[in-house]
């Protein structure tokens, strides 16, 4: 009899234990998932809070320029180009911290942007807005760092990082402004396929005997500027307008400086136009007086001439 009590209170001691401790097993099951929950909601958070972040803009030139100034020492030249655009937009973040920064690589992927952009200027948190990751971005990055450029957008589709679809659905929005020919220094044009620093010397020595290029045809010029060095690049550069050159004012030894102007040439032109009207002061009508020759005034007449007073 006594042992038979003892084996009941054993068995009822072993359900209380049993009981007890499934219910703290149910309680630590739910803590652990109630503190999932949180974790993941505090993640997605942190990532929506990405997709909207405390991002400035900057478009006062100035100002941008002050901005640029670190980067110029790092990447001259996409600081250059960014100052270029009519307007300079600068996107700058608040920086985090590291614990923010990896919970918001592990999250979801990141709503993507699609909005226009130079390849050869754009952030690394550009390019990660527009769908990249950040290794992808850094690769990129890294390649123009390396001197690499991106001429035409279809180079862009060639990284070995921008799938197909990628491509496709940022080319409208790439935007690779054209260079130009009549502000661009040595530096600038060094960025167009097949122009080393010679060619970039003659380029802008051309254009000041020139007093400025009045089209872009007129690179074949240059001496040794051959077609299919121009072939390969007319569709990368400009060329805005230039003053007019003051052919009817300029004396006789500045005009002789002109790549088109032969000394006896300008000397004729002076006294030509001391004896014609201001009507009668032409290319064409140099060129009949013989004063100008055929070549030289073919050359002249793709030139800017301001008209004679």
């Amino acid at each position: 009899m006594e042992e038979g009590k003892k084996t009941q209170k054993n068995r009822n001691g072993l359900n209380a234990s049993f009981v007890t401790g499934a219910i703290a097993l149910v309680f630590l099951i739910i803590g652990y998932q109630v503190a999932l929950f949180v974790h993941k909601a505090a993640t997605l958070r942190l990532a929506a809070n990405r997709d909207h972040p405390d991002t400035v803009y900057v478009i006062d030139k100035a100002l941008a320029a002050e901005l640029l100034s670190s980067e110029r020492e790092k990447a001259p030249e996409r600081a250059a180009a960014a100052l270029e655009e009519p307007t300079v937009t600068i996107r700058r973040s608040a920086p985090h911290s590291p614990e923010i920064t990896r919970a918001r690589e592990k999250a979801a992927p990141r709503q993507v942007e699609s909005f226009r952009f130079n390849p050869n200027t754009a952030t690394v948190e550009d390019l990660q807005r527009l769908g990249f990751s950040l290794k992808q971005a850094q690769a990129i990055e890294h390649y123009r760092l390396k001197g690499g450029r991106f001429h035409r957008p279809a180079d862009f589709a060639k990284s070995f990082v921008v799938q197909d679809s990628v491509y496709r659905r940022l080319e409208p929005f790439i935007h690779i402004p054209r260079i130009d020919i009549n502000t661009a220094d040595s530096l600038a044009l060094l960025a167009l396929p097949g122009i080393g620093p010679y060619f970039a010397g003659k380029i802008v020595a051309y254009r000041s005997r020139l007093g400025g290029y009045s089209q872009p045809e007129q690179l074949l010029e240059i001496y040794r500027f051959d077609s299919e060095k121009y072939e390969g690049l007319k569709d990368l550069i400009s060329c805005s307008a230039p003053v007019p050159y003051p052919l009817w004012t300029l004396s006789e030894e500045e005009l002789a400086r002109h790549p088109h102007i032969s000394k006896a040439e300008a000397h004729g032109i002076v006294l030509y136009r001391q004896h014609h009207t201001p009507e009668e002061c032409t290319v064409e009508g140099l060129k009949k007086a013989g004063v100008l020759s055929g070549e030289h005034a073919g050359r002249l007449s793709r030139c800017q001439i301001a008209p004679a007073q």
